[in-house]
């Protein structure tokens, strides 16, 4: 995706009835979460990966209506920083994609990257850290970066993530040795098809939740210190049900996405 696509001089346009739809579909998707958890905080993280930055500015502009807390969540790092660059400042950006090491100081550059929810390696979090507390000293309102680790509970090699028995190690490194950076919990994608077996919990769900009560543990940590990212379109209700504190929603919200090749960060201009 190339930088052209974009220019903070220039307005985002907007279409009223696409920015109504969006509405009425985070609307639901809220609603959907409350009833699940009347009684716990569960963060609605909005994916909007390919999807063009007026998607994003007609909800942030609409969360007095919606209550939503603009949280969105990016996959790809170019795309992230290309909308971070043109939207508002007071949006919280999520990176939920696969975590490049070379592109993670940069990542951490980002001033309002509320978390990466997709980190696998001390390394990583090493750069993390460094990129962090570059920004940091040279802005002292920015704040630290929230982590999650990401655990490849269905243990598929298309999948990113570090196994349940790294977890312990890498999150040790990052309370004890990066001081920009604050842990924030366990993320897992899960295998779909888990999820849509009726009647039976998923079990990647089950796991992950397992790997943190664990965690907190070796931690001396109580188990609610720590969240639990887990759940998307099709299954952020059941992720609800095994303990989610953070649902990944992006379909549901934002309709089917273009092809990579095909996405723009700005729409062209209605005529």
């Amino acid at each position: 995706m190339s930088s052209e696509l974009i220019s903070t001089a220039e307005p985002i346009d907007m279409n009223l009835r696409r920015a109504q739809t969006l509405i009425d579909n985070i609307t639901h998707v809220l609603q959907a979460i409350k009833r699940a958890a009347p009684h716990r905080q569960i963060r609605l993280v909005a994916i909007s990966k390919l999807k063009p930055a007026s998607d994003i500015l007609a909800l942030h502009n609409s969360r007095d209506i919606t209550k939503h807390d603009s949280h969105f969540g990016e996959n790809y790092f170019q795309e992230l920083v290309e909308k971070a660059a043109t939207l508002p400042q007071d949006i919280n950006w999520h990176f939920t994609g696969t975590l490049q090491s070379n592109k993670c100081k940069a990542l951490a550059s980002i001033p309002n990257l509320w978390a990466v929810e997709s980190l696998d390696t001390i390394k990583k979090a090493d750069a993390l850290e460094k990129g962090r507390a570059a920004l940091r000293k040279t802005n002292n309102s920015v704040d630290v970066l929230r982590i999650f680790l990401q655990v490849n509970t269905s243990n598929e090699e298309s999948k990113s993530g570090c196994q349940p028995s790294e977890v312990p190690d890498i999150a040790s490194h990052i309370i004890k040795s990066c001081p920009s950076l604050q842990f924030k919990g366990l993320m897992t994608i899960g295998a779909i098809a888990r999820s849509k077996q009726p009647d039976v919990p998923n079990e990647d769900f089950i796991l992950l939740r397992e790997t943190r009560d664990n965690l907190t543990k070796h931690l001396g940590w109580e188990e609610d210190q720590l969240e639990l990212s887990m759940g998307m379109s099709d299954d952020y209700l059941p992720a609800i049900e095994q303990g989610a504190t953070n649902v990944r929603v992006g379909t549901t919200i934002f309709g089917e996405r273009p092809k990579k090749q095909d996405a723009k960060v700005k729409e062209d201009a209605a005529t």
